[in-house]
């Protein structure tokens, strides 16, 4: 087995957290995601936060599965919790410094799970 090398560029990029949304940045992407709200995830973090209904469980499973597909090429993953036809989802980054924030990974990624909305 060969060991991988990683450059130091690498390492100092890695090491970056991503930015924090807040001030009027904060508002105006909140305002522009009907039906999320701000909330905080179980460690804390500022996120946002909103439940979609379905007609049935096959109709929620689904709409699970696009965004996972979604969220898997993003490397953002939500926090979800799935009861029959309803879809809990909170999305916060874990990346953004010091312990977690609203960033615009979860815009774009609440956005993404918006147009799967049946």
């Amino acid at each position: 087995m060969q060991a991988t090398r990683i450059s130091s560029s690498a390492l100092y990029l890695r090491s970056f957290a991503t930015a924090a949304l807040v001030g009027s940045a904060r508002t105006e992407a909140l305002s522009s995601l009907p039906g999320w709200t701000l909330s905080t995830n179980g460690s804390g973090s500022e996120a946002i936060a909103r439940t979609f209904t379905f007609s049935d469980f096959g109709e929620a499973w689904a709409f699970m599965s696009r965004s996972a597909l979604v969220a898997e090429k993003m490397d953002h993953h939500p926090e979800w919790f799935n009861v029959y036809n309803r879809v809990e989802v909170t999305l916060t980054t874990h990346d953004v410094a010091p312990s977690g924030g609203l960033s615009a990974k979860d815009v774009a990624l609440a956005r993404a799970m918006d147009g799967f909305e049946i």
